[in-house]
């Protein structure tokens, strides 16, 4: 019954995020390559962000907007409620000279990535007119913390949200060990305090924290309870706020809108 009832969850947030997507987005970033994302656009809107998903990152996205991997990833499947908070969405796909294995592993730190988000923050400012924000999960943090680190002033976003942030990575370089202390944008870092995943276990939040010097603004909100089920480093698990999705990106949406 457990499994029944998240896989009509995903269902109906897939369904919901096919339903909002004004489109989909082809932008120009290095030579000869593009980078897609999907666009929810609500009324009234009052900020963006770009959100990345963990794992390859590989989402495979149609030209009608389908997923073809990466549904039931946290942000994937949350996109929808964030437009309802008055966010600009972008869900944001490797690149086209990515979108075969090993897609985005590997490639999440690199000056090319960086290019890639650039664009697409120009773009989302420019047609928006709207701050614009990077939201990471799990190995998405990598992306967006990555980019944020390289990228600054008018081309860097105006702020960035860690949710289960890669404290540890045996493949890479984790969120801590970034030049984090240069940020000088909020940052906010959600997290489960139940998280089984050994990369991203609570505990190791504070090291994080720590490191955010010249953050003007910065805050660690954790949460607790919800489901848990399979792999502890999937979005079925704590690690991917499962049936906490509402609270945590209420939580978030109103801490992107205060002033």
């Amino acid at each position: 019954m457990r499994i029944l009832a998240f896989a009509l969850s995903v269902i109906a947030l897939t369904l919901g995020t096919a339903r909002a997507a004004d489109r989909v987005i082809d932008i120009p970033t290095r030579p000869g390559v593009t980078q897609r994302f999907v666009l929810i656009s609500p009324p009234d809107a009052k900020a963006a962000v770009v959100l990345f998903a963990g794992g390859h990152g590989g989402l495979q996205i149609s030209d009608s907007g389908a997923f073809a991997w990466g549904r039931g990833n946290f942000l994937v499947r949350s996109a929808p409620l964030f437009a309802r908070q008055q966010l600009v969405v972008a869900i944001i796909d490797a690149p086209s000279d990515r979108q075969s294995h090993p897609y985005l592993m590997g490639f999440r730190q690199t000056p090319e990535h960086a290019a890639d988000v650039k664009a697409v923050i120009a773009w989302l400012r420019e047609h928006t007119k709207l701050p614009v924000w990077l939201v990471g999960t799990s190995r998405g943090t990598q992306s967006a913390a990555g980019v944020a680190v390289q990228l600054g002033g008018t081309h860097g976003p105006d702020g960035l949200v860690l949710t289960a942030t890669l404290f540890g990575d045996a493949r890479g370089r984790p969120v801590p060990e970034m030049p984090v202390d240069s940020l000088r944008i909020p940052v906010l870092v959600v997290h489960h305090e139940q998280d089984e995943c050994r990369y991203t276990l609570f505990r190791d939040a504070p090291q994080l924290m720590d490191k955010l010097t010249a953050a003007p603004r910065k805050e660690l909100v954790s949460f607790r309870g919800g489901e848990s089920y399979g792999n502890p480093c999937e979005g079925q698990a704590y690690h991917g706020f499962r049936g906490l999705e509402e609270d945590v990106v209420s939580r978030i949406s109103s801490w992107i809108l205060t002033k």
